[in-house]
């Protein structure tokens, strides 16, 4: 079981660092999260749920940029992987509560691989590395509510 720490809630954000080379333009700025959990709050804002860690914006493909592959940007999904420190054990409701911890892994599955055309003879090359990884930490304001 985790150690007791702040809860992550409405209002916070999850920051996804991921590995260079690549650069990933709508993952650079913190993405603010929802929370979901109608019954508690902490600091007056709902508390986020196991499965809450994953805002609106990461469900649908996202770009990304090589500098080796920089003629046609490529596009993946981002899966965001929680570490044991960053959740409680389960809840009355069956999900665990988020809870700041360590930093966690987050990868990105390419669907649409990033290319490169060489003008002079024509040839392309797609981006040959399908999963790329990087690191994930939650942003929180509260300081007050902690749980374990």
């Amino acid at each position: 079981m985790p150690s007791a720490d702040f809860i992550i809630r409405t209002g916070d954000f999850i920051q996804i660092s991921m590995n260079p080379p690549e650069s990933y333009p709508t993952l650079a700025a913190p993405i603010p999260l929802v929370g979901s959990g109608t019954t508690v709050n902490a600091v007056a804002m709902a508390i986020c749920l196991e499965g809450d860690e994953t805002p609106q914006l990461l469900l649908a493909p996202q770009p990304y940029q090589s500098p080796t592959f920089y003629t046609t940007p490529g596009m993946g999904t981002v899966t965001i992987k929680l570490g044991s420190s960053n959740k409680t054990a389960k809840t009355k409701n069956g999900k665990a509560i988020l809870i700041k911890g360590q930093p966690f892994n987050a990868e990105f599955n390419v669907t649409v691989p990033a290319t490169y055309v060489n003008e002079a003879s024509g040839v392309t090359t797609t981006d040959p590395v399908s999963k790329k990884t990087g690191t994930v930490q939650f942003i929180t304001t509260n300081a007050t509510v902690k749980a374990s």
